[in-house]
């Protein structure tokens, strides 16, 4: 059986000057090029999951008419930490929803749930 051997290479240290000048390319480019898309990638996730957990939120209001009462609708609202306070949104057939770019528009909410239904594949391409 014969060893395996590296083959004889002239200027074998213009080699490794490639090796190195390629791995500074992967670390310094590469790594940080995939942190980025990583980084964009993980933001559309989470826009995708407050869509969908918006689209959740107006199917339960929708289903639950007995939660309104006198148009009113009543609430319980996370202030953050899991800290709740109660909360009475005087309209509850509109919404106002983030289309993007800092623009809020006021919906319906069969309006939003159209929306929703169109924006959710386009954040999926």
């Amino acid at each position: 059986m014969a060893a395996c051997s590296t083959p004889n290479v002239k200027g074998d240290s213009g080699t490794a000057e490639k090796v190195q000048k390629y791995e500074t390319f992967l670390n310094d480019r590469l790594k940080s090029d995939l942190k980025k898309a990583l980084e964009r990638r993980d933001a559309i996730y989470e826009e995708i999951s407050e869509y969908t957990k918006l689209a959740t939120m107006i199917e339960t209001i929708k289903a639950s008419k007995h939660a309104f009462e006198d148009g009113i609708l009543r609430t319980k609202t996370d202030l953050g930490c899991n800290f709740f306070c109660e909360a009475e949104v005087e309209d509850p057939r509109m919404i106002c929803l983030g289309v993007g770019y800092g623009i809020y528009v006021q919906l319906t909410l069969d309006e939003a749930l159209e929306f929703i239904k169109k924006k959710t594949p386009l954040l999926e391409m």
